[in-house]
């Protein structure tokens, strides 16, 4: 083998005192570390938001000038991006430095310019390239990546897709570490987290989506894994939440309903969230199949309460078929979370306030708002160009002269605390206790013994960044309205 001991790096770096963000494990990083395993001689896989002791740049080096001779990192994301790039260029550049990700796709030329110690940058999904150049393929005749070579950047043709079962799913021995809930370092509640990888790609085509279209223009189709495979992977997870983090579990109704047969005939007792469309609610013998596999909570692409700006975004349903869905999945035991976009082409202030009011309306249990981006491949980028008064900023993030991003922020906040009233917070406790069982009694008992840590650590925050009173207003206000 042409590397003794390869170094896979999640680099991101959580430290507040609680974060969703640590949940879950880096799955796309560890797909491509198990495609890697028959290829090198020793795999160390580190996630940097648990190993406190590394996250120091020299501490790392260190580590790293000791045994391992080649570094994949993944970057994923726009946060942390400038602190990531800075310890990328710590690293010792005698040691070959390979980074992949979807954020590392979209800003490949940036990525070298900054980081003097990366050599190769593999562009969309990485578990063949980086067999290829741990087999010691000459880089010209890689696919899917990009290289320096006397000193210019070379950029190899991009790789195909492939289907996804032929890709080995996550090896979760490599971790070292269980994925938990935690507060200041304090375990809570007893839950382990993990995550299950079913299908790849989505066939809707929703206009504003950012994922069925990599950074390289290519489009996702959707690709399945057999039922069979998805539930012996079941099996062997040892976690009592999983997360499926398919675009949409249900894509195919009938897969769908062999899984949830599957897990029921298995026994497997897990409690399973899953993200999902509208549609899911025209499938009543699916739902009840779900609720019986242990399905407790569904994430659902909403987006706008408004018909034109669901036309805009191409969803395929109005306002009235969100309504009708809702009176049906109100029936099932399971928790309900919608994804909402504000600051849509042509959208107006009174819009975007209304969405809070809708998601009361139709009795969803909770929210998460995001403002619309325009990736480079976005087929909304025509529409927000020709827009006058619309501006695109490099990272893709769309502003009007009406509304700054500043203002935008603000109208985001405003939804978020006229909808999360001290009310909700009961309502959404309620419902996971008694309804949806997601925790048991026991459970919420050993969380309410850091509650006071939570609320603590919420205000300290929001001190340092000199909201505390304007936190406190928004909150006074919407409790009066």
């Amino acid at each position: 083998m042409k590397y003794k001991h390869a170094l896979f790096l999640y680099p991101y770096i959580e430290n507040h005192a609680t974060s969703v963000m640590k949940l879950f494990p880096p799955t796309g990083l560890e797909y491509v570390a198990a495609s890697a395993k028959d290829y090198v001689g020793k795999i160390t896989l580190l996630d940097l938001r648990y190993e406190k002791e590394l996250t120091n740049p020299v501490s790392l080096f260190s580590f790293i000038k000791k045994e391992i001779d080649i570094i994949c990192v993944s970057i994923g994301w726009d946060r942390q991006f400038k602190e990531i790039c800075d310890l990328l260029s710590c690293l010792p550049e005698d040691v070959p430095l390979i980074v992949g990700g979807y954020k590392a796709t979209e800003t490949t030329e940036e990525l070298f310019k900054t980081c003097p110690p990366i050599k190769i940058i593999v562009r969309g999904e990485g578990e063949e390239t980086i067999r290829e150049i741990l087999k010691g393929i000459p880089l010209k005749d890689i696919l899917g990546i990009s290289y320096r070579q006397d000193g210019k950047v070379v950029h190899n043709p991009n790789r195909p897709l492939p289907a996804v079962d032929t890709i080995t799913p996550p090896d979760r021995s490599l971790r070292n570490n269980d994925y938990r809930l935690s507060v200041n370092g304090v375990n809570v509640m007893n839950l382990t987290f993990d995550s299950v990888l079913s299908a790849r790609g989505c066939p809707y085509n929703c206009k504003f989506c950012t994922f069925s279209l990599n950074p390289l223009g290519q489009k996702r189709n959707y690709s399945a894994r057999s039922v069979d495979s998805v539930v012996e992977e079941l099996e062997h997870i040892d976690a009592k939440v999983i997360l499926f983090s398919d675009d949409n579990l249900f894509a195919d109704i009938q897969r769908a309903e062999k899984i949830c047969d599957g897990i029921i005939e298995h026994k497997i007792k897990k409690r399973f969230v899953a993200q999902a469309r509208l549609e899911i609610a025209k499938y009543p013998r699916l739902l009840e199949k779900m609720v019986k596999a242990g399905f407790k909570a569904l994430l659902l692409g909403i987006e706008s309460p408004h018909d034109r700006i669901l036309a805009q975004l191409n969803k395929g349903f109005d306002s009235a078929m969100i309504r009708e869905a809702f009176k049906v999945l109100n029936k099932y035991p399971i928790y309900y979370n919608g994804y909402f976009i504000y600051g849509n082409i042509g959208e107006t202030k009174e819009e975007m306030l209304y969405i809070s009011q809708f998601a009361k309306e139709i009795g969803i249990d909770s929210i998460a708002t995001n403002k619309l981006r325009i990736e480079k491949f976005s087929p909304l980028r025509a529409l927000a160009e020709k827009t006058p008064g619309y501006h695109i900023t490099e990272r893709g993030e769309l502003y009007s002269d009406m509304y700054s991003h500043a203002t935008l922020k603000k109208i985001g906040r405003t939804i978020k605390f006229s909808f999360y009233t001290p009310s909700r917070y009961v309502k959404i406790l309620w419902k996971n206790v008694f309804v949806t069982k997601f925790f048991t009694f026991g459970e919420i008992i050993s969380l309410s013994v850091v509650i006071p840590r939570l609320i603590a650590a919420s205000v300290k925050r929001e001190i340092k960044k000199g909201r505390f009173i304007d936190s406190l207003k928004r909150t006074f206000l919407s409790n009066k309205a």
